[in-house]
């Protein structure tokens, strides 16, 4: 690039792209196999990075790279730090020992560099004691949600409407009013005058680059970057560009803090500073889509595109179009969800499709409003409330600001449940085995499952503002600063936590094999069927056993008893959600696994679908890979829908389309057409992959072969090569069965 070169919107995008691209590699080089969204976050640099080993949420070991030289500082006997004062002060550490980065090829400055969270060596306080439930917990392999973080939303506008020095002033003046809320409005304020002061490092930064800069373009674009940080340190946005740059920061924050990347509705937050800088004639829409596209490479946030206002009137906009058309030209990993229903604007959702044809990056997925506004309606709630809920994480919605979710954080494996109801079954003298009986004893395995999952989360909302409190998040939620209160402790209005099975189709499909294969052919005993399960299939003729399990019609291939069991599941466990005692709060029920299929799957025994111990559970709602010869996709949507449980809580669809399909006007068609009939049909979410399964299976061999493929894993899109060999497997097996 020679000095006086200026350089397109689009070959900057191509040099950021090829920037991110190369701090991924070195991501994979030193931290190893990363089976979870991308997060943006890139290492810092190697003077001040530390590389440890550490424990993820899941109990997996991991590695990960901390900034060196942050000491946080303990207030308990076991080292860690608990309660708002101790984290915001930590966290305020971390920020003012994180490294400025300025790109000046970006109209947005800052990068994530560390998680917070990694310098939380004990996690839970001890000092609040939930033994009592362990042993159940422990018993049916619940993940438990006590000490779960964020998956909720928050509302950006607030953030907009104060700016940082506006918040400061918001939280004295509350502080008043609540003088027992002070550790609370400390830890708040420790977090704001971190973040500015980190703003204000990153102002300075790119105002010395521009010192320096020969490249009058470039200096440019640092000069203004310097002097929207400097404004932003205190000043509301005022512009689209300073509203990217504004939610960019806080997101940052978020992402950082506790690993949040709920956005929501970013064409309805964008829109008013749009309308008005282009009507003073200071942005075109390339621009427009250029600074989403920079806001979007520095975290890749959960966002909602179109559906409706309070009043059910559609809200796709350009700026709707203007946010396909950045990730269109990023082609980054994003996780942009497209509204489709009866109301919303049809030609947003071919344009989704479109770009799924074209660059085959799994992006956008899409949302069936229709459903998610009706089952929160069905929960009692209003419809202008149902109306505001914004796609906020892998599969999850909630209202902006106002709904305690804790989405996609507790989960029932139906298949530890199923197996401890088996074996229960089998012990009692006084009980004749068989399908009847064994379904009562699930039943009842999973009502108690429920109850104790309950117990806990009531457990949680009690004690986890005094263990690691909200308090990013809190800044813009209606409540917790005008109350004192944490979100997570009685800050907001709506307590409405999600509760998700996973493993349906190995739970139908076990109940469909016994059914055919023990119980109508007696071809197996019910003693053979425990030996060679406890075998794990190792006993003489427990593979020829294991194949007659195994291939029986299954969950998917419509109208067989696995479909029916899978949606007898379901009924049921929404049942037995919605019958649990009131705790203050909700409970609401979906289906969905995230990427925990592995996880799940490891600790868990045989099951009678012919599954080995320790593979993984099955996909989410989808059925197993494999369910039928011709993986017809009609036959998925058609199943998925069939078990929804219908009260705003998703089961979304995994879909996998063979790039065979030409990118034609008719298949375009065809493809919008299947996603409406599947919403039209009760569905909630779809995530797409258009698979080139050569590609993916020489990528699956050598991940260096091709470094830049994304793939729509589950709920977030990611680079393939940053996959573990068991995650990119979970890929492969679901295209070779579809494809």
């Amino acid at each position: 690039m020679t000095l006086c070169a200026q350089l397109t919107y689009q070959e900057r995008l191509d040099a950021l792209r090829a920037t991110k691209l190369a701090q991924t590699q070195e991501k994979q080089r030193v931290l190893g196999a990363m089976d979870h969204d991308d997060w943006a976050l890139i290492l810092p640099p190697p003077a001040v990075r530390k590389v440890v080993q550490a424990i993820s949420g899941s109990g997996v070991a991991i590695t990960d790279a901390l900034i060196d030289g942050v000491e946080m500082v303990s207030n308990h006997p076991n080292g860690g730090f608990y309660g708002p004062r101790a984290c915001g002060e930590n966290f305020r550490r971390l920020l003012d020992a994180h490294p400025p980065y300025v790109d000046p090829l970006c109209s947005i400055a800052g990068a994530v560099m560390a998680n917070f969270t990694s310098y939380r060596r004990q996690g839970w306080n001890p000092d609040f004691d939930y033994s009592h439930l362990q042993p159940e917990q422990e018993k049916y392999r619940l993940v438990h949600g006590i000490g779960g973080s964020q998956h909720f939303c928050p509302d950006l506008a607030i953030g907009f409407e104060l700016g940082w020095r506006g918040i400061l002033y918001k939280i004295e003046r509350h502080r008043a009013c609540n003088p027992h809320a002070g550790e609370f409005y400390a830890g708040l304020e420790h977090v704001v005058r971190g973040i500015q002061d980190w703003i204000r490092r990153n102002a300075v930064a790119a105002q010395e680059m521009a010192a320096e800069e020969e490249r009058p373009q470039l200096r440019q674009n640092l000069e203004e970057i310097a002097a929207v940080n400097f404004r932003l340190v205190d000043e509301p946005p005022q512009t689209f560009r300073e509203a990217c740059q504004w939610m960019a920061w806080y997101l940052m924050a978020a992402r950082m803090y506790n690993g949040s990347g709920a956005l929501g509705r970013l064409d309805v937050l964008l829109t008013p500073f749009y309308e008005k800088d282009v009507a003073a004639g200071r942005l075109t829409d390339e621009e427009a889509a250029f600074h989403i596209a920079c806001l979007l490479l520095r975290d890749t946030a959960y966002v909602q595109l179109g559906g409706p206002d309070a009043a059910g009137r559609d809200v796709t906009n350009r700026v709707s179009y203007l946010v396909l058309d950045a990730i269109d030209r990023l082609k980054v990993p994003a996780n942009v969800g497209v509204c489709v229903g009866r109301e919303a604007d049809p030609n947003l959702l071919r344009r989704g499709v479109e770009m799924q044809f074209a660059h085959r990056m799994g992006f956008p997925k899409f949302l069936g409003i229709d459903s998610t506004v009706q089952g929160l309606m069905r929960n009692g709630y209003p419809a202008e409330t149902a109306r505001q809920r914004a796609y906020s994480g892998c599969h999850w919605s909630a209202v902006p600001g106002r709904e305690y979710a804790m989405r996609d954080v507790v989960k029932i494996n139906f298949a530890a449940v199923f197996n401890v109801a088996l074996a229960d079954m089998m012990a009692g003298p006084a009980v004749e085995p068989g399908v009847d009986a064994l379904w009562q004893s699930f039943t009842r395995h999973l009502k108690r499952a429920v109850a104790v999952i309950a117990e806990g989360l009531a457990f949680h909302l009690e004690h986890m503002h005094e263990v690691f409190p909200e308090l990013v998040l809190d800044l813009l939620c209606y409540g917790p600063i005008e109350k004192g209160e944490d979100a997570s402790h009685g800050g907001v209005e709506i307590y409405n936590l999600g509760i998700d099975g996973a493993a349906l189709a190995t739970v139908a499909d076990s109940l469909a094999a016994i059914e055919q294969r023990v119980e109508q052919e007696q071809r197996l005993t019910w003693d053979d069927l425990m030996r060679h399960l406890n075998a794990d299939w190792g006993e003489p003729g427990g593979e020829r056993v294991r194949l007659m399990l195994k291939n029986v019609p299954r969950y998917g291939s419509g109208g067989s008893r696995a479909d029916g069991w899978a949606q007898r599941i379901i009924q049921t466990f929404t049942r037995l959600v919605k019958e649990q005692p009131a705790q203050g709060f909700a409970l609401t029920p979906g289906i969905f696994s995230w990427a925990s299929t592995l996880a799940m799957g490891r600790a868990l025994a045989a099951t009678p679908d012919g599954r080995h111990a320790g593979d993984p559970i099955s996909h989410g709602s989808n059925p197993n890979p494999g369910f039928r010869e011709d993986g017809a996709t009609t036959a998925i949507a058609l199943a998925v829908a069939a078990v929804q449980p219908g009260l705003g809580n998703s089961a979304p669809m995994q879909l996998e389309l063979d790039p065979g399909l030409s990118r034609s006007a008719e298949d375009i068609d065809k493809i919008s057409s299947l996603i409406r009939t599947h919403f039209d049909l009760g569905g909630t979410q779809i995530n797409l992959n258009v698979l080139d399964k050569q590609k993916v299976l020489e990528a699956h061999k050598d991940p260096s072969k091709y470094p830049d493929l994304i793939v729509r894993v589950t709920g977030f899109s990611a680079y393939f090569s940053s996959l573990s060999p068991e995650f990119r497997q979970l890929v492969v097996d679901r295209i070779i069965a579809e494809g």
